[in-house]
This record gives structure tokens, sequence and C-alpha cells, in this order.
């Protein structure tokens, strides 16, 4: 899944005033040694302008970047559902046809959602266990959300997309890794682990682009659980959205196959990749596999959406200098032009015991990056620790040309997507007329990468006999 850490508060957000759950609220007192900032609620319309009787409500705290959000049953009784069996046998009925399937004989599907392709027969689901087969028919989730927020389009995170905007964020259940240090895992692992217990309330595409309108958000995101596994859903939300104008976003483990990337394409503008290894082996424990996250960077980007990926820095799982530069070297073979996040790792869900990435790590980190010839490099979730590491600079002249603190710009001095200084072109969609202008240009040219080597190389590297790669199913 994505690395957007949740509902959260941000600019703009919050439109239905400020409310705090008991929950929240003594989870805030407790927050000792952590930073914290106001709670907000995001609310659905009434009634009275969206035409249901429910209210949706997001309430968010962040402890620095840790984040928490829950989904508060109102005056709609039925239509909300907690996690384990009570669960899954909603979230049934909140389903349609999955168009990303082939029909097979003696009733079986094959799913191609994801790049674990899995043949489900009938009655059976698929790894992700929110696509199914219902007599030779997969179902695939649709009309809800599990969490909602309208918060600067820096959080997913976006830099080099309408820098300053806010994004409507939606999101629903489930995943096809099963991440120990997951950050969305209320959402993502729901169906796995009893835990988990996050929450839905039914909605229409329609009314997640009226929230994105009524907060004067630019676009909206599918994020928070691992966006591919429903993405028939997310083009519905997409259709509606271009209908309104707004822009479109997929913040994506990128574990995807070429058929959903082709059927993405007419609707997402810009795609957030979360390249959590260089490691198959890494993989593998996740319940993924490397291949497919690499073959899908370099498809995107040449498919022509904009690109940015990002690699949460785990202490003891990713950290290390030489798989570091392995990462920067191949988003660097696709384009040196790809920005880079690197962001820091915070102790969540089974791995509570795990220290924290510090700011001189995640700063090595992005210094790594820059050395081995990458463009734009980021620092992440440590507002105010990294130095010039939240800026964007001109790569021709070095002036400083999109100023940061953590997801607030506090300056942009861009000119028409150009330095102000020297007036190179910096790669980016920096308005809606290049959104627009993004649409048409069609496709990029791209070196042609042997992935399969990089990969037999790394098997190599980290110790894994040939083919050994294959995720695991959680």
């Amino acid at each position: 899944m994505g690395a957007d850490p949740g509902p959260g508060p941000g600019p703009g957000a919050g439109g239905g005033g400020v409310l705090v759950s008991e929950h929240a609220a003594k989870e805030s007192a407790n927050a000792e040694s952590k930073q914290t900032v106001p709670f907000v609620a995001f609310m659905l319309p009434s009634s009275q302008t969206m035409g249901t009787p429910a209210r949706l409500e997001c309430v968010c705290a962040r402890f620095r970047f840790r984040a928490m959000w829950y989904i508060r049953r109102m005056a709609w009784p039925g239509k909300t559902s907690a996690g384990g069996r009570d669960c899954e046998s909603r979230l049934r009925k909140m389903t349609k046809e999955g168009t990303l399937y082939e029909k097979l004989p003696e009733l079986k599907t094959r799913c191609f959602a994801c790049a674990h392709r899995c043949l489900i027969a009938n009655g059976r689901a698929g790894i992700c266990r929110v696509r199914f087969n219902q007599a030779g028919e997969l179902r695939v989730p649709s009309g809800y959300a599990a969490g909602l927020a309208v918060d600067p389009i820096e959080k997913k995170p976006f830099y080099h997309a309408l820098p300053g905007s806010q994004a409507c964020s939606f999101g629903m259940l489930g995943c096809d890794f099963h991440c120990e240090f997951c950050q969305n895992w209320i959402s993502s692992q729901t169906l796995r682990d009893p835990q988990a217990g996050g929450e839905v309330v039914e909605i229409s595409a329609e009314q997640i682009v009226e929230v994105a309108r009524r907060h004067r958000a630019l676009s909206v995101t599918s994020t928070y659980n691992e966006p591919l596994i429903t993405s028939e859903w997310a083009v519905e939300v997409f259709r509606r959205a271009r209908e309104a104008g707004l822009a479109t976003g997929f913040v994506s483990n990128g574990h995807a196959t070429p058929e959903v990337v082709d059927y993405l394409r007419p609707w997402v503008d810009f795609y957030k990749v979360d390249l959590k290894s260089f490691n198959p082996r890494n993989y593998r424990d996740l319940g993924g596999s490397l291949e497919p996250v690499l073959s899908t960077i370099r498809l995107l980007y040449g498919r022509g959406f904009w690109v940015e990926v990002v690699t949460l820095v785990v202490p003891g799982f990713n950290d290390t200098e030489a798989e570091l530069r392995d990462m920067a070297r191949f988003i660097r073979s696709v384009s040196p032009m790809i920005p880079w996040h690197v962001t820091s790792f915070h102790s969540d869900y089974q791995w509570q015991n795990r220290t924290a990435t510090s700011a001189r790590q995640v700063v090595r980190a992005a210094e790594v990056g820059h050395e081995e010839g990458l463009a734009f490099v980021y620092a992440g979730n440590r507002p105010g620790d990294v130095g010039d590491w939240e800026n964007t600079r001109c790569p021709a002249c070095n002036a400083l040309l999109i100023e940061r603190v953590g997801f607030t710009v506090v300056r942009n001095e861009l000119r028409s997507g150009r330095c102000s200084q020297c007036g190179a072109a910096i790669p980016g969609v920096w308005t809606m007329e290049d959104v627009e202008a993004s649409r048409a240009a069609g496709r990029r040219d791209v070196a042609k990468l042997d992935i399969p080597k990089h990969v037999a190389e790394a098997e190599g590297k980290y110790g894994l006999a040939p083919g050994d790669s294959t995720g695991r199913a959680g």
C-alpha cells in the first residue's frame, strides 16, 4: 500500500469544524514525547446537501507523523461495519463486477489487478481478500470509503504536482501485501488482522467529488489502502473528478501489471510508487516481488504518467548504503528527473520496538540519491530537521525554487514551470494547464532495461537462490 499516513490535518481541511473524540483526546494526552498537532474532523455534508442521512467523520490525531483515524457511526444504523467476519460479509454486498479479470473454465477467474495474478476458484477470494469469485464472476469493491480527507498534496507525497494545493484523498480496505511496519494497517490489514477493525461508510463517486469541490481541492487521490486492488472504484471516482475539472492521483505499492497500468492511464495524472527495498527477500517477506515493482516504475514513466517514488527508510530493513544506492541507480536508469522521497520510519503496527529513522539517517539516504545522479531527492517525515532536503532547487543553477516546511509550501519561485533565475525547465505538473498538457502528451521514450537481470543480480547480492523471490501470501 501507499505511504500517505492516513487522513490528517492540513490547511483548508476541517471545513466541518473541529471535533475530538474521547479516544483521540486520550491518545493526545498520552503522546508524551511526540509533537502534537490539533485534531480535525472532516465530514461529508449532511442530508440537506448530499441526499443521505450519513456524515462521515475522519478524526485524525497526528503525533509528529504518526496517524490514526476513526470513521465514527452517526445516524446511519447498519451502514458501517467493523473488522473481521462481519466486515467481510458486509463488504461482499458493496461490490460490482470487475473489469480487470478473465473468465476461465470451471467457473474460475484470473485477476490481473495486481502482480499476484490470482487464479480464483468459485466461492474463493484473491490474496487481497476483497476481490472474490461469485459463480464465475469476479466481484470487486465499490461504493464505500474507509478513509476520506482533504489535506496538502505534499502529504501523499507529491512535490512536483500542483504544489501548495489541497488533495481530496479516499481509501477503501485491503492490500495485496502484509507489511509488518504498515502505517495504514487499520485499513490495509482489516481482513487479515482482527485487531485492525477498520470501518466503512457507503458513499458514491459523486459525493467524493462534491467533497473535493466544496473544500477547493484541485485533485482527488486514491490512497490509504492499496488502490490497485480497488482500481475499478478509483476509475469510477476519477471519471467524475475529470468531469468536474479535477486532477487525479494514485498512491500505490507499484505491484502492478501492464493490464492495470493501461486501464488506469486514461484516468490517472500522478502516480506515486513505494519502492520498499531492493532486496528480493524483503519483498518476498512483505508478500510481493521486486520485479513487478521495478517493471511498473519503468512502465508508468514510459506511458506518460507523472511519477514520484518513495522509500520508507527502515533501520535494519533497507537502510544500508549499498541498498539505497541500488534503488537510486535503478530510478536514475529510468530517468534522473523522477523525484525520489526518502522518508523516516516510526514504530508502528507489528514493529513497535523498532528504532525510528533519525534525521541524520534520512539525510544520508538523500545524499546517496544525489550522489547517484538523481536531480530531485527529498527527505521526509522530519519537518525542519533535514535542512535543504525539503526544498526544490534548480538542477542547472541550484536556485531555490520551492521552499517547504513539512507539508507547507513557504515560497514558490517557479515561473511557468521554469527556474526564475536561469530559465531551465523543471519537470513536473505545476498547474492545471500542465495537467491538461500532460494528458495529451502521450508516451515518453525510456531506455530498455533488463529488469530480470537487475533482479537476478539483487538475488545474488542479498543471498537468495535464483527465482526464490516470489511473494508469500498473507
